[in-house]
């Protein structure tokens, strides 16, 4: 963890807990916005204005929060204005690392061994866990934004014209109902299933536990009724931030996060729905499996032995 700009101590995946033991994420520290012209975002201080090759896109494919960001780019069109890191899947004791092959590469914009390192740059005095996904500047030298929520956001609607208008993953007609399904999602599955996985007391688990296949049941109910997207026949952020989840599912939270009340493959609607999602041109790109399995199962709080799991057989999905 850094402490003050400095890494004091071997990477964690639970920096803290709620009174009753429930897992507690790490809230993003960087939050400014890319938009048009470089006036403010949302949040966060201006000058960043879109430009072509002036940004970089800092990820990990075990990652559902990085990978969001990576099907945005793609469907965005995205890929020739914003350059991409992949890190090594594995989290070792100075968490993400890079090192090119295998589908990771090396750091090309600033030569850095580790993630953590960006972080310092960005912050001398940075604190806490060095997460992915990052939007770097070139230009500066610093992070941009380190909250996917937000990137989502910028990729969408921050480039202008450098972006594909093919696609809005946040139409204006759709944005409460987005936000608000968003929001419902996100604490029951996108982070429940870490609340579970990463519980130190059975209540905690059971109470995320629990959540999880409310969330998994009421998502099915709703595309049998509505599908094949969230919202019809439209693909919305709210998809992605669904998708990267499932696709997740058996492969690590089924077996190391202990939600095992059914796997996905159990699921028709929602297996159809990770079918459709996977004929989405580009967004087959930025699954691996592989890098899934390898960087969940090389936590060692959960899986002190490092075995990587042969199974599932996820053919069914072309993967």
């Amino acid at each position: 963890m850094l402490v003050d700009g400095k890494w004091t101590e071997n990477w964690q995946p639970v920096q803290g807990v709620d009174a009753k033991g429930g897992f507690v994420r790490q809230t993003s520290s960087f939050r400014h916005f890319v938009t048009p012209d470089g006036a403010p975002g949302p949040t966060g201080d201006g000058g960043f204005p879109a430009e072509r090759g002036r940004y970089h896109l800092y990820v990990a494919l075990i990652c559902p929060w990085a990978s969001r960001t990576l099907i945005a780019r793609r469907l965005k069109g995205l890929e020739d204005a914003i350059s991409v890191s992949v890190v090594r899947p594995e989290l070792g004791t100075e968490g993400w690392r890079f090192g090119a092959g295998d589908g990771s590469t090396a750091d090309e914009v600033n030569g850095a061994s580790y993630l953590h390192e960006l972080y310092t740059r960005a912050d001398p005095h940075a604190n806490g866990r060095a997460t992915v996904p990052v939007l770097w500047d070139k230009v500066r030298g610093t992070i941009v934004n380190n909250e996917s929520a937000d990137i989502l956001r910028i990729l969408n609607s921050g480039f202008g014209a450098l972006a594909s208008d093919a696609i809005d993953l946040c139409p204006a007609d759709l944005g409460p109902e987005i936000d608000a399904l968003n929001d419902w999602i996100y604490p029951r599955l996108n982070n429940g299933v870490y609340r579970a996985g990463f519980a130190t007391t059975q209540g905690a688990y059971d109470e995320a536990y629990a959540q999880v296949f409310e969330a998994l049941d009421a998502m099915g109910e709703r595309l049998r009724g509505n599908g094949p997207f969230l919202f019809g026949g439209r693909l919305t952020e709210t998809d992605i931030r669904l998708f990267v989840t499932l696709i997740r599912f058996d492969a690590a939270y089924h077996g190391l996060f202990k939600c095992n009340r059914q796997r996905l493959a159990d699921y028709p609607t929602l297996s159809a729905f990770l079918a459709h999602m996977l004929a989405v041109p580009g967004i087959r790109d930025t699954v691996s499996i592989d890098h899934i399995k390898r960087g969940y199962y090389s936590i060692r709080s959960l899986n002190p032995n490092g075995i990587v799991p042969v199974g599932p057989d996820l053919s069914a999905l072309g993967l």
